[in-house]
């Protein structure tokens, strides 16, 4: 009989709470918040800039347009992109940067992959030193770096000075060239790479590496078929942001570099300033923009296919 009234007896449903959307929506609105800054103060100009570059010359576009010389106007226009093109000066300088990020790229990967596998293989006291001193151009502003450089280069230099010595008098001055320039990109994004490769060998396990060589397999075998395939996208991520961060250098190109060709960053700056042609500096930032881009979307397709690799995604 007792179990008989437990049957019949009324299921009281549970209260239904709701919750309040507020908090939802404070939320949202401070996330908010840092993307509509960068919309306003960042999106907003590169769009104007780039319209500018095709002829739009209304809007906030009517002041600049205002003090250009050689501008090409009627929107949509591909004028300034054919100057732009046509100037001999702006492709040696266009040349001149594909060229440096191209070698600085490729001397950052050997050399940051060089110093971490030498980091990770090894525990004495030179991969310790070595260690502390790839890292010393974090700590030294890029400014007094390229004066440095500038300097230890120069005619009276370091170099010259020993080469001096030994009765070699033709030793090159790197000082104002292309070569400087060079090494100076190299010295301020070498940390970065040692540090970013270091951190990926180090979480590669002790076991792979083990099992490779109970296998038979010699140290360069070790390296290519299991060091490199677990560091992949570090190796990716530290070309792609070496090769962004060349691409639209200003400081080191300005100290280092020659006048003439020099990087785009630079020559963006004197088509503005030097020779108020702000059209044509906004053209070229667009070329680097799209070749950033294009850097960019590698970089995407890489951690796309890493992941893909390691079951992470389908």
């Amino acid at each position: 009989m007792t179990d008989t009234a437990t049957r019949r007896r009324p299921v009281v449903a549970a209260p239904v709470v709701r919750r309040s959307r507020r908090p939802t929506l404070a939320a949202f609105a401070i996330a908010a918040m840092p993307v509509l800054v960068v919309i306003a103060f960042i999106g907003f100009p590169v769009v104007m800039a780039i319209l500018y570059s095709f002829g739009f010359v209304g809007g906030t576009n009517s002041v600049v347009a205002l003090i250009a010389q050689d501008q090409h106007t009627g929107f949509p226009t591909f004028g300034a992109y054919a100057a732009v093109i046509g100037d001999g000066a702006s492709m040696r300088n266009l040349a001149a940067t594909v060229i440096v990020t191209v070698v600085s790229v490729a001397l950052v990967l050997v050399l940051s992959w060089s110093i971490a596998l030498y980091l990770r293989l090894s525990d004495s006291a030179i991969a310790r030193v070595l260690s502390a001193l790839s890292v010393v151009p974090l700590f030294i502003p890029v400014v007094i770096a390229s004066y440095a450089i500038l300097n230890f280069y120069a005619g009276d230099g370091l170099p010259r000075t020993i080469a001096h010595l030994f009765g070699w008098n033709s030793f090159p001055t790197l000082s104002y060239t292309i070569v400087a320039v060079t090494i100076g990109e190299i010295w301020t994004q070498l940390p970065f790479g040692v540090l970013l490769m270091t951190s990926g060998m180090q979480a590669v396990p002790n076991a792979l590496i083990e099992a490779a060589r109970d296998a038979g397999a010699r140290m360069p075998r070790v390296v290519r078929s299991v060091l490199l395939p677990m560091t992949l996208v570090q190796t990716v991520i530290v070309a792609t942001f070496a090769a962004i961060y060349v691409l639209g250098s200003f400081t080191v190109p300005f100290v280092i570099g020659p006048n003439a060709p020099n990087l785009l960053g630079v020559a963006m700056t004197a088509q503005f300033q030097s020779y108020g042609r702000p059209q044509q500096a906004a053209v070229l930032a667009v070329i680097v923009f799209v070749i950033a881009a294009g850097i960019g979307v590698a970089y995407v397709w890489a951690n796309v296919r890493a992941n893909k690799r390691s079951g992470a995604t389908r």
